[in-house]
């Protein structure tokens, strides 16, 4: 599983700073014109860059938003907040935050979308942000394991295993929750999400 990267070629490497600027210009874009009126050449002129730019980096539309938008999920971080539950309790309430900007609200929903007739869209999106975002999952059950909140798992498939169900779990729920219901994510919801998440309906 990979994401698509350009060919290697020659001559001047590629601008961070241009890149930037594109990501940047497309979910401003995202923002006034919507998905369906966002076109490579607006953004092009948003950025200051030539089309052709944009064309060198991104083979279409939804690769560049599925950037924009993992660029928003790139600034996620794991506080320490002291316990288990207060670290997830502060990343999931950055989490909805971020899905409740406009242009992370509105990309997601589209690219996510145009993933069910793309396969090597999901891959991108896949790739880009969700394995990406694993990495707050693994830092925080390590945290939570030198804390001797979690008792350590030696078998590596067993660990990676749970890594991805604590991930399908949290992004699951917020997601529907901000997206398809539409609700709040306050701190009063994520306080009971998180008592489920870590002691189970039983509790």
């Amino acid at each position: 599983m990979q994401s698509r990267s350009p060919a290697p070629r020659t001559g001047r490497p590629r601008s961070a700073t241009a890149d930037a600027a594109i990501l940047a210009a497309t979910r401003e874009a995202l923002v006034e014109l919507g998905w369906s009126k966002l076109t490579l050449g607006d953004v092009a002129t948003r950025a200051g860059v030539a089309k052709t730019t944009l064309y060198r980096r991104w083979a279409g539309k939804n690769e560049l938003v599925v950037d924009a938008v993992a660029e928003l999920f790139d600034e996620l971080e794991l506080p320490d907040r002291g316990s288990l539950a207060a670290d997830i309790e502060g990343v999931v309430l950055q989490f909805a935050a971020i899905l409740a900007l406009p242009e992370a609200r509105s990309g997601l929903m589209a690219v996510v979308a145009e993933a069910t007739r793309d396969e090597a869209l999901r891959e991108r999106i896949r790739a880009s942000v969700v394995d990406r975002q694993k990495r707050l999952v693994l830092e925080g059950r390590a945290r939570a394991q030198a804390r001797g909140e979690l008792p350590p798992e030696p078998d590596p498939a067993s660990a990676d295993r749970t890594a991805d169900l604590i991930f399908d779990m949290v992004a699951g729920a917020v997601v529907h929750r901000t997206l398809v219901s539409a609700e709040p994510a306050d701190e009063e919801w994520v306080r009971s999400f998180t008592r489920v998440l870590l002691h189970g309906l039983g509790a």
